[in-house]
């Protein structure tokens, strides 16, 4: 009789595992997210949520954390810090243009969080933060700082959240749809949970990583900052800490292959930025 029971909750698993997914491949939208740029950067991608619903919830992830923040008097407390971030944005901001038309309309919002954590981020929608680790620690001059938050907004550009949010999405539902057939109770599934895992507890893939890399570069070359500065930012990035890097640089590509392939987009750019020297 027990296997029996085995046999018929292993196909019941399987044959849910395979609803799932159908129902996954059929919810699935091919996006062409942004524009090629300079840099070429074209991969379609598959999305399983809505741009709509995934800025939603990115919208309620980014309030809690900022509510946190202020809530331990953490929040943009050196003005003279939040003044520069901010003044790079609003540079940062209108090159975005030529990657997407809408970005330049996003209800961008930039903040600085007082914390010893070398890290920036910007989630789906524009919703951006920089610690003042990453200032302070590294020493970063202004086209430097440009790059890495030209890095995060590439990550937003090309809807790399949504994307992940996706793929968290999928197995999610396939864990909840198993559990529900095996009589295991249902789990729930928040948006907003999903969003903030997303951002700062699953690190982003190689192949993210590069796109954002190449796109990074491209929006400091048209906002007025050397691009170039890309590769000492990174290299910066990997003396912190020693063993124990900063946490988004765990999947990034190795080094000396980093370091080249900055070297080669930022030579590419390099009109684009004498050109906004210029104006």
């Amino acid at each position: 009789m027990s296997r029996m029971n085995g046999f018929t909750l292993t196909r019941a698993k399987t044959f849910a595992l395979a609803m799932v997914a159908a129902l996954a491949l059929a919810s699935c939208e091919t996006v062409q997210t942004t524009q090629p740029g300079a840099v070429g950067v074209e991969r379609q991608q598959s999305m399983l949520l809505s741009a709509g619903q995934v800025e939603k919830s990115s919208v309620q992830a980014y309030q809690q954390e900022m509510k946190k923040a202020a809530g331990k008097n953490l929040l943009n407390r050196d003005a003279a810090q939040v003044a520069r971030v901010k003044s790079i944005a609003q540079k940062l901001i209108p090159a975005t243009a030529a990657f997407r038309a809408d970005a330049p309309k996003w209800a961008w919002e930039v903040n600085v969080i007082t914390s010893g954590e070398v890290n920036a981020w910007c989630m789906p929608g524009g919703k951006m933060a920089v610690y003042t680790g990453l200032i302070e620690k590294l020493k970063v001059t202004d086209d430097e700082l440009a790059a890495v938050m030209g890095h995060e907004i590439a990550h937003a550009l090309r809807e790399h959240g949504r994307e992940r949010m996706s793929q968290a999405y999928a197995q999610q539902l396939g864990l909840t749809v198993v559990g529900a057939a095996l009589g295991l109770g249902q789990g729930g599934m928040q948006l907003a949970q999903i969003a903030t895992d997303v951002t700062f507890n699953l690190p982003n893939s190689r192949e993210h990583e590069i796109e954002a890399d190449r796109v990074g570069v491209e929006l400091a070359a048209r906002a007025g900052y050397d691009p170039r500065a890309a590769v000492t930012l990174w290299q910066k990035m990997g003396q912190v800490g020693g063993s124990a890097p900063p946490q988004f640089l765990s999947t990034h590509p190795a080094p000396q292959n980093r370091a080249s392939d900055l070297t080669n987009y930022a030579a590419r750019v390099m009109p684009l930025y004498e050109a906004a020297r210029k104006h």
